[in-house]
């Protein structure tokens, strides 16, 4: 048997015991509701922040994705990163609320404003819709519009699971791309590759909150026949651009049916001489950083990483500003 933490354990056993269809059991906008109500037995109030605000992003198709803006100090501030989130739950599941007490952490921890994007979800809007959203929405930030209170000097891409597929993908399409640098991306619990069905995919398959069976529906849902499953948008390991991308935070759960996609994904990085920190939470589940009021360790794994971003930013930083120079001389 796997190590499984204490208090992961007591929150599967409580999980486990519940009569009642699960996610992938019922139709999307009732999974939605049921992750909702989940969210809030089970994860930190947001706390304080000194403003948050909700935004109206331009996308690329004549609509508009909501937005939440974070800052955890008084606006009007000098130029500084922002760190952009995108949220998990499969494609299918989540929003703006499901992960709002984590992106405020994340805001409070780093003393950064992040903004947080509710791309569209599926079965309603397919794939490409939500990896469209998130890069309309990313473009958008990197312009620094005047809502988001200070000039953008640089951005950071990162997100859970969905997220962090979406993060990863932005990182590949928008490197050198904008008018600012990607100075990170953290890639937490990411779902990178759509043709994994070996080694924690069956490892994991049952009994860990997130199944085999929940991934495979998230994945129709997304994808419908997954003609287009190794579209480097669907999977971002297949993709041929991992030269030169920005330096990366990848985070694991030792418990995780994804877990063996993101050692593959940071060990790719690597391979590719991409400045990588890899960090695994030993016997921690998938989705353990919105599970933080039942899971009290994940706020540690959480602070861990917060620490580990701001030495690859602040190194990044360093050397975005050297490049500069040396292009003005």
């Amino acid at each position: 048997m796997p190590f499984v933490r204490p208090d992961v354990k007591a929150f599967l056993d409580f999980l486990n015991s519940q009569p009642g269809p699960q996610m992938h059991e019922v139709d999307a906008p009732m999974a939605r509701e049921m992750f909702k109500m989940m969210g809030s037995m089970v994860e930190l109030p947001r706390g304080e922040l000194a403003h948050v605000e909700e935004l109206s992003i331009p996308g690329d198709h004549g609509h508009s994705v909501p937005g939440r803006l974070y800052c955890p100090t008084q606006r009007n501030g000098p130029p500084a990163p922002v760190l952009v989130f995108y949220h998990g739950g499969g494609w299918v599941i989540g929003d703006l609320d499901t992960h709002d007490s984590a992106c405020a952490e994340i805001a409070r921890g780093l003393g950064m404003t992040v903004v947080s994007v509710d791309y569209r979800l599926a079965p309603e809007h397919p794939f490409p819709a939500a990896a469209d959203d998130c890069l309309a929405a990313t473009r958008w930030i990197a312009a620094s519009p005047a809502v988001i209170g200070h000039a953008v000097s640089g951005l950071i891409v990162a997100g859970d699971s969905a997220g962090g597929n979406l993060a990863a993908v932005c990182a590949q399409q928008l490197h050198d791309q904008l008018p600012v640098p990607i100075l990170a991306q953290w890639l937490i619990y990411p779902g990178v590759d759509m043709s994994a069905e070996i080694g924690s995919m069956v490892d994991f398959a049952e009994g860990y909150l997130l199944t085999h069976a929940g991934m495979s529906w998230f994945m129709a849902s997304y994808l419908g026949d997954g003609a287009e499953r190794l579209h480097p948008h669907a999977s971002p390991y297949h993709t041929d651009r991992f030269a030169g991308l920005p330096p990366a935070l990848v985070f694991t759960c030792g418990l995780d049916p994804l877990r063996d996609q993101g050692r593959a994904y940071a060990a790719k990085l690597i391979e590719h001489g991409v400045p990588t920190v890899f960090r695994e939470a030993k016997g921690q589940i998938h989705g353990s950083l919105t599970l933080r009021q039942a899971i009290p360790s994940a706020q540690g794994d959480l602070a861990g990483c917060l620490a580990a971003l701001r030495e690859i930013v602040t190194e990044s930083q360093g050397d975005a500003t050297m490049a500069q120079a040396a292009q003005a001389a």
